[in-house]
């Protein structure tokens, strides 16, 4: 039996999905590490990005924290974390997970206010309109398109990248391509090969979800800016 055929046989098997340890139990665990890197790296990444567009000072500031973050290999801070005060388990995979997700929410929130088209500023600040509510009532409504572009990709590279959990025994569903490498490739080759399968239906899953949920939020007269902001963050994560 080829692994292919392994693999398929044992996505079927029920035991493999409900059993402790399962699928199941690694698809919420993994679904916990990436929902709580991404939170953390937009708690991060937002504020610095939007006061930075705001004051229209710090474009340097961005291209070098995003090229910083992006240096750093996630497998290197996997490694590092855990001998640190953290610990094993899923901390260290939540920070080093977070590290990776602020280049394109950095960048994409900071782009989309600097976007805005001055025009608008202007006549909001001469009907007398503060920074602060330049800030809320113009430039964040306009800058949608761009903080949903930027959290897509973020969003769908942790979720992708989360497998490596498993090297600091952090759960989610790497721990399933993990415990098939244990068994080797003759008995375990089918485990692997579902696993990674797993691992990137749920990519492609989060991703379409999360392009509906972007035309949602997204005012219509700026959904004609989308493909705009998806090229932008498409071009951050490839950086």
């Amino acid at each position: 039996m080829n692994p292919v055929q392994q693999a398929v046989q044992w996505l079927n098997d029920p035991l493999n999905w409900t059993i402790p340890g399962g699928i199941l139990d690694r698809l919420g665990e993994h679904l916990t590490i990436s929902a709580a890197a991404v939170v953390l790296g937009c708690l991060v990444a937002w504020p610095v990005g939007l006061f930075l567009g705001h004051t229209g000072r710090g474009g340097s500031v961005v291209v070098l924290i995003s090229n910083l973050t992006l240096a750093i290999p996630t497998i290197a801070l996997l490694t590092i974390l855990p001998l640190t005060f953290l610990g094993f388990g899923q901390k260290p995979v939540i920070i080093a997970l977070a590290v990776f997700a602020v280049p394109p929410l950095l960048a994409n929130a900071y782009t989309g206010l600097r976007e805005v088209d001055p025009e608008a500023r202007d006549a909001a600040r001469g009907m007398g309109l503060s920074g602060g509510q330049l800030l809320r009532r113009v430039e964040l409504p306009l800058a949608v398109p761009y903080l949903a572009a930027g959290f897509r990709t973020a969003a769908v590279q942790v979720v992708a990248t989360a497998a490596l959990a498993s090297f600091v025994n952090g759960g989610g569903l790497g721990q399933i391509i993990s415990a098939g490498f244990g068994l080797g490739m003759s008995v375990g080759g089918g485990q692997i090969l579902a696993g990674g399968v797993l691992v990137a239906l749920l990519a492609l899953a989060v991703e379409g979800i999360l392009a509906v949920v972007e035309r949602i939020v997204t005012p219509r007269p700026l959904r004609r800016t989308r493909r705009l902001a998806d090229r932008r963050a498409a071009a951050v994560g490839e950086a």
